[in-house]
């Protein structure tokens, strides 16, 4: 419907259809006048005229068929002005049939066929020009008044459709000075108005000149950037921000990137890491409609396990944390986006044998996801009791329950800490790995009734993580510095949260029980390189890395495969099956008794002796508890 008033957004319809019918006017006239004199014309003139109203009819019919006065002149394309020109040949086409089929001439001015023509391409030329000289100005003023200049990385259709999405933008937020090309062939061409330039050292120096203070990359060249460290590393060191489409909107390469679509990358996105592939249709199947019970569903982990498992319509979810507010956001996100989900949340400890119990009894779960587990090395390595009560004797109650009340898989989340463990995190989640295990293989070999397959996952750093070092980075950049690293030296495996639940989830669901699977957490990162990246992108230049030294309990590297390990491959080239020793179950229950007894007398240091014990690699560093090796 056609807005008769003024709006800041566009120009009226009326206003492009008063236009184009007065074009159409004035050339038959001018082209009449050309053809047939000035005092013929004179003559005639007023008749002319109502001889061109009555004619503009036709027009007006080819103008509603092609809806030309409905586009934004400000934004014409070549669409726009293909629509005008066959709008025009409608018009002439009818007017010369009305000629012959009516004979008009009799009472009307006559306009001959050759006329018409001339008339069509005049008033074509005069709408195209005002169409142009329009989205000229209106670009003009619009770059002017742009938040940023930018060069876009790309020159094919990803190039092309963030370019175009630029110039429609209201408000201007970019103005396009410059592509970037990777191809030989491409730079000094012309696109759009602006230069191609090479991607080489030289490009930081042109956008300076440009003084273009964003990269906006094409999707079809995003994996190439990020991939690209000594690209990335100069533009950032620039002070040049980059963007990105975001990566849950993937680029069907056809349509329009909206502008909003674009965020400036983070840390997590110029991490080296290879795609991860999952098959996530078969473990859809064997968990939908399920019962499902989730420990730790408050963390890190535990959320996104919740998140990623909710969307196949389980029966029913079991929610245990004993986190209050945590969970509590839990419960508000499943009546948000899964209202049709039965949910229970829980606040417990997975340590409350009888509280666990009774979930266990109500609902018989079918499948059981253990993520709960104090996790902080540098907490647990002053509070052993605690790491064994929370991480050991809380796992060995959810494992128990889980054969009393045959669950069908039990997949336990582990961590590379546990691999020739140095600290008493990482040893308590050895042992728990170490009893489940066990438990598997009593069950298998009869010695005792059961049907549940116990798996265990184990992998490195997520990021983003609860307390782990990207979000403390961020709060320290943010306060100005400095950013705290314990060691120039000191390494990490990094990985999503998404894609490590994902192949939790595979690896969890596939197994057929007693398997340790590991991950393949890709290249490990220097965690001073992690935090000069997330100063540069901070843009605070100022900030400065301070070397604390490596905390209690706390190596250079983490291992995910210990020395005495081997690994088989699997249905996922991303996860192996670490080949350990095994443990005979009567042993290993035996010895967690004892230990169990040392930490509620809240022994360190024999407590501490005693894990060592069951884990002979477990070798303390930067400890009191080295004095035990």
């Amino acid at each position: 419907m056609a807005q008769w008033y003024f709006t800041k957004k566009a120009t009226p319809y009326w206003m492009v259809l008063l236009f184009d019918c007065l074009t159409i006017i004035v050339a038959n006239i001018i082209v009449f006048l050309l053809y047939n004199g000035a005092t013929t014309t004179a003559a005639v003139f007023w008749k002319l005229v109502c001889t061109l109203l009555v004619y503009l009819i036709p027009y007006l019919i080819g103008f509603r068929i092609m809806r030309t006065y409905a586009g934004v002149m400000r934004y014409s394309s070549f669409a726009d002005l293909y629509r005008v020109a066959i709008a025009n040949a409608i018009g002439v086409v009818s007017v010369e049939a009305l000629r012959l089929l009516a004979n008009t001439d009799k009472w009307l001015v006559t306009i001959r066929w050759r006329e018409l023509i001339f008339a069509w391409l005049l008033a074509t030329g005069i709408m195209f020009a005002a169409r142009i000289l329009i989205k000229f100005l209106f670009d003009i003023i619009r770059e002017d008044r742009a938040q940023k200049r930018v060069f876009i990385y790309g020159t094919k259709g990803g190039g092309m459709a963030l370019a175009k999405s630029i110039r429609m933008e209201s408000p201007a937020r970019f103005h396009l000075r410059g592509f970037v090309s990777d191809s030989n062939d491409m730079p000094g061409h012309i696109l759009q108005g602006v230069r191609v330039y090479r991607n080489n050292e030289e490009l930081v120096k042109i956008m300076k000149a440009e003084h273009a203070t964003a990269l906006l990359v094409s999707p079809l060249k995003a994996e190439r950037l990020m991939s690209n460290t000594e690209m990335t590393e100069r533009l950032l060191n620039a002070g040049i921000a980059i963007y990105t489409v975001q990566q849950a909107q993937q680029w069907d390469g056809k349509s329009d990137i909206s502008t909003m679509q674009l965020h400036e990358v983070d840390i997590e996105d110029l991490l080296p890491r290879d795609e991860i592939d999952v098959d996530l249709e078969a473990v859809e199947k064997l968990l939908r409609g399920r019962r499902i019970l989730i420990t730790g569903s408050a963390g890190s982990i535990g959320s996104e396990m919740v998140r990623q498992i909710a969307k196949w319509e389980p029966s029913q979810l079991v929610l245990v944390d004993q986190a209050e507010t945590p969970q509590h956001d839990i419960r508000l996100m499943m009546a948000r986006d899964f209202p049709g989900i039965k949910a229970l949340t829980v606040v417990t400890s997975i340590t409350e044998r009888k509280s666990m119990e009774y979930l266990f009894a109500q609902y018989r779960p079918e499948y059981v996801f253990h993520a709960a587990a104090y996790k902080h090395v540098p907490m647990m390595e002053d509070n052993p009791s605690e790491a064994v009560t929370n991480n050991i004797v809380g796992t060995r109650v959810i494992a128990d329950l889980a054969v009393k009340y045959g669950v069908n898989k039990f997949v336990m989340i582990s961590t590379d800490k546990a691999v020739n463990p140095t600290n008493v995190m990482g040893c308590s989640k050895r042992i728990c790995e170490i009893y489940v295990q066990a438990l598997d293989k009593a069950i298998k070999d009869g010695k005792m009734n059961g049907v549940t397959q116990f798996v265990t996952t184990r992998f490195g750093n997520v990021l983003g993580s609860n307390g782990s070092v990207i979000p403390l980075f961020r709060e320290q950049i943010r306060k100005g510095g400095p950013v705290t690293v314990t060691h120039p030296d000191i390494i990490r495996f990094f990985m999503l949260i998404p894609e490590a639940c994902k192949l939790v989830l595979e690896a969890g669901t596939m197994g057929h029980g007693g398997e340790i699977f590991v991950f393949d957490m890709g290249k490990p990162v220097r965690i001073a390189d992690l935090a000069r990246r997330m100063i540069s992108l901070s843009g605070a230049h100022n900030v400065t890395i301070k070397f604390t030294g490596l905390r209690d309990g706390e190596k250079l590297y983490e291992e995910v495969l210990g020395n005495e390990e081997h690994t088989k491959p699997t249905f996922n080239k991303k996860i192996k099956i670490a080949q350990v020793r095994e443990q005979d179950y009567a042993d290993i229950n035996a010895q967690i008794d004892e230990l169990c007894k040392l930490a509620l007398e809240y022994d360190n240091m024999n407590t501490v002796r005693m894990m060592k014990k069951i884990v002979p690699e477990y070798k303390s560093q930067n400890s009191i508890y080295q004095e035990l090796d």
